[in-house]
């Protein structure tokens, strides 16, 4: 009896679940507006632009280490265009949307972007055989990395109801781009409420609200005033603050003509100096070449070598008393300077009614049609994979368990291989963790001033290794001093990155140029001695 109510218990549980698993599919289906794995080849489903520019060839590719396929970047410095057309436009107004996809950059990204464009319907004015950078995009979200430009754009270009004119809104602080080769998965997430929420592997990186003037630049909700563009500085506003007193007097002692050193009257010349014998000498050792045409070539003269005298000797040639600062150098007289009577502050045009203001409770989205990707790119190498367009934060996450998870970590553990085989005694994990931790540091809003800079010395440090405590000394300096401008400061004064910085940059420069300097040393050198032949030239 209780074996059968147990086997019917278990009967029961099951069909819940079959029944829940069900309504999740169900609600996953009602969810997705589009769904990518590349599973299968790309072609009849996406259309590649047939403008002549784009010359990259696109391939369905698997990912290294991986029988998962994707969409690559087949070739370097190329540019490239594909769009997909959705199988009919999405509103962005209606509820939450969500926007995800993956992309690995199996060859790092030195110079390029690995983004995505959602694109406005075709009346807007565009065709996906010709698909290109002037394609009207309502979104554009994901990597871009190219110089001081290091981050996960997202951009929504909005249009002005009172202008009609389409402006591009940036968000301000970007999350920057993981810099290894793994694969990561980018999420924007639009909500209801004005939110948006920008991931990285499932990670918060950065929270904003699209009418919030501190979030977008420029905002969306432009100001109520603007300067009068007619408006003109008078000819006689002064806006110097200081002036030189007109009724200073130079001093009568003042001589301007006093030179900045002399010669040091009490300097004595060493005992032993050689006054006799020249810093230079011919090389006793040097012979006349067979070749030698002195018709030709002129004198034969021997190549200099330094005395060998001099060498113990304080000094040869002719003795120079040394030079010493003059005391009684001035330089120019520079009338001092007051406070300028006239001083009526920095000109500014008076302020007018913006005729481009407009109120906005929610953003004037609107609908995407299509999904494409329009990238110039200095590397090759790059996959995309799993674009996503989704109404549920659930199916995105569900899609990241599943789909990235696992490869996430198959790639992690092998990197970590690599790491302990390259660096037994553990330095290259401990680099890998200083460095991850710099980019997250380099996110912190009240460094946005610095954030180029920072990015720009830990790329450095990465192709430098022994770089890293200098590196890392250098960040840590940066950030105390801005920490004690904020807390002890009262004017913000403009922070100076330290000078490790500038050492450890030089030091990297160094290291990578010494094979170059110690080549041109040794043309140089070989130059130097055919120099003194004098050959005319035929």
């Amino acid at each position: 009896m209780v074996q059968r109510m147990a086997v019917s218990l278990r009967f029961a549980l099951l069909l819940f679940a079959a029944f829940v698993s069900f309504q999740l599919i169900s609600a996953s289906d009602d969810a997705t507006i589009l769904y990518e794995s590349f599973d299968e080849s790309f072609e009849g489903r996406w259309i590649v632009s047939q403008k002549d520019e784009y010359k990259g060839v696109w391939k369905h590719s698997k990912s290294e280490g991986h029988e998962d396929y994707g969409l690559l970047v087949g070739e370097p410095a190329k540019k490239y265009a594909i769009v997909k057309e959705l199988d009919e436009p999405l509103s962005l107004k209606d509820g939450t949307v969500v926007l995800q996809y993956e992309v690995r950059l199996q060859n790092g990204l030195e110079c390029g972007g690995a983004y995505l464009k959602y694109l406005r319907p075709q009346e807007a004015g565009w065709v996906s055989k010709e698909f290109d950078n002037e394609s009207p995009y309502m979104i554009m979200f994901g990597p871009d990395k190219c110089g001081a430009t290091n981050k996960v754009h997202f951009i929504l270009k909005h249009k002005n109801p009172k202008s009609g004119e389409y402006i591009e809104h940036h968000l301000k602080n970007p999350p920057s781009v993981p810099s290894d080769k793994l694969t990561h998965v980018y999420t924007a997430i639009l909500k209801p409420d004005n939110e948006l929420r920008i991931l990285i592997d499932g990670e918060e990186k950065q929270k904003a609200n699209f009418l919030a003037a501190d979030d977008f630049q420029p905002p969306l909700i432009p100001e109520k005033t603007i300067p009068d563009p007619d408006d003109k500085k008078p000819e006689d506003w002064d806006e110097r603050a200081k002036i030189p007193d007109p009724d200073a007097v130079k001093p009568e002692d003042w001589d301007e003509d006093a030179p900045m050193e002399i010669e040091d009257e009490d300097a004595v010349k060493p005992e032993g100096w050689l006054d006799d014998d020249p810093e230079e000498i011919d090389d006793p050792e040097a012979t006349k070449p067979e070749d030698w045409d002195d018709e030709e070539d002129g004198e034969w003269e021997a190549p200099k070598i330094d005395n060998p005298k001099c060498e113990a000797a304080p000094g040869c040639g002719e003795w120079k008393r040394p030079m010493k600062r003059n005391p009684a150098y001035k330089g120019k007289w520079h009338a001092p300077h007051i406070d300028n009577p006239n001083y009526k502050g920095i000109w500014k045009p008076q302020q007018i009614p913006n005729p481009n203001y407009f109120e906005l409770d929610k953003p004037d989205f609107e609908p995407i049609a299509a999904v494409g990707i329009e990238i110039w790119t200095m590397q090759d190498g790059i996959l995309f994979d799993n674009i996503l367009i989704s109404k549920d934060e659930k199916v995105a996450e569900s899609y990241r368990a599943s789909a990235w998870k696992p490869k996430f970590d198959v790639e992690k553990e092998k990197l970590k291989a690599e790491e302990a085989a390259a660096g037994s005694d553990g330095l290259a994990g401990f680099q890998k963790t200083v460095f991850d931790l710099l980019y997250k540091v380099a996110d912190i809003p009240f460094l946005d001033a610095y954030k180029l800079k920072i990015i720009d010395v830990i790329e450095k440090g990465e192709k430098q290794p022994n770089l890293t405590i200098g590196i890392l000394v250098s960040v840590v300096a940066v950030i105390i001093t801005v920490l004690f401008k904020i807390i002890f400061g009262g004017k913000k004064a403009k922070v100076e990155p330290p000078k490790e910085t500038e050492a450890a940059e030089s030091s990297s420069s160094k290291q990578e140029d010494s094979g170059e300097k110690e080549e041109e040393t040794e043309k140089e050198e070989t130059a130097a001695a055919p120099a003194r032949r004098r050959r005319r030239d035929n």
